[in-house]
């Protein structure tokens, strides 16, 4: 498996600033907000979106430095992903994250609803003030989006007729979204051509679909230690994925066990079997596959540099996860 630090070599001093800043610009106004926000700043995330956000900000700014607003763009992008997480955790009623104890395990899903609010409301107002409207708008979206993302996975848990097309406009909007519209922020605060802030949405878009399936994947082949949570708990808590979407077209006792909600002792462990024994996790893989190649290709727009060579890199270390 490709290693994250060599790949992110382009922008490692650029990620040193943004953790420095990100502890300073969550301050201790409130000291357990702030130490919730601290826990999770320090829980060893891969920093992986304001990573994108960065190495996209250097590429289109070839032979100039990035500005100040490109480093801000990127605190922002983690700030809303990190609030998501704290969300998440809530409404999955997780213990751990990164192996590491949730915000609502430290404190309670109260306090933890609040820091993520504090979180949204902190980067909503440092978006602001960014004074660039078309970025403040497609960052709003992305909050919009992640509420979105959450309701319909809400909604649609145990639901065997979910389709792969309803699948994957939730996993847009609980993870392509984020990486999409930053990476297109990215773009226009360095005043590219139209046509390449186009093309890197594109990239976004398809590179965290490409995420998120892998993800969905990981879930039923990681071990808990990998996964920092138990393998199999998304389909436990009704949360039907690639796998198990194209699992149920090659086993329809899928459908009852799920409808039943795996109500009876030994479901989930019949349903993870049956999923195994079908070609669910090879046609997700091939469907993560074919949007980590739709990404590369949207990458022609830009000139060749150590950022995008890292950029194109990035697509294959997302699949290389599985391996």
């Amino acid at each position: 498996m490709i290693s994250t630090t060599s790949l992110l070599t382009p922008v490692e001093n650029d990620l040193q600033i943004l953790t420095d800043n990100l502890k300073k610009l969550i301050g201790a106004r409130h000291p357990i907000l702030g130490a919730a926000a601290e826990h999770l700043f320090d829980a060893g995330g891969k920093r992986l979106r304001p990573a994108i956000v960065l190495l996209v900000s250097r590429a289109t700014m070839i032979g100039q430095d990035i500005t100040p607003r490109h480093r801000r763009l990127a605190e922002i992008t983690e700030m809303i992903h990190t609030a998501s997480l704290v969300h998440d955790d809530v409404v999955d009623e997780a213990d751990l994250r990164r192996n590491v104890p949730t915000v609502n395990s430290l404190f309670d899903n109260r306090i933890a609803v609040l820091a993520g609010d504090f979180l949204f409301a902190q980067s909503s107002w440092y978006l602001a003030n960014l004074d660039n409207l078309e970025v403040v708008k497609l960052l709003s979206e992305v909050i919009r989006d992640f509420a979105e993302g959450e309701i319909l996975q809400g909604l649609n848990r145990f639901d065997t007729d979910l389709s792969i097309e309803t699948y994957l406009e939730k996993s847009y909007y609980k993870t392509a979204s984020l990486i999409a519209n930053s990476v297109k922020a990215a773009a226009i605060l360095s005043d590219a051509e139209r046509e390449i802030v186009n093309s890197l949405y594109e990239y976004g878009r398809h590179l965290g679909l490409a995420f998120q399936i892998v993800d969905d994947i990981l879930d039923f082949t990681g071990s808990t230690q990998v996964l920092g949570k138990p393998a199999g708990s998304d389909l436990a808590s009704g949360n039907l994925t690639a796998p198990v979407l194209y699992g149920m077209e090659e086993k329809p006792y899928l459908e009852v066990l799920i409808d039943r909600k795996f109500s009876e002792e030994g479901d989930l462990q019949e349903a993870l079997t049956n999923i195994n024994n079908s070609n669910g996790i090879k046609k997700a893989r091939e469907l993560a596959n074919y949007h980590s190649e739709q990404a590369l290709k949207c990458l022609d727009c830009l000139e060749a540099s150590d950022s995008t060579r890292a950029l194109r890199d990035l697509t294959d270390y997302v699949l290389s996860r599985l391996y």
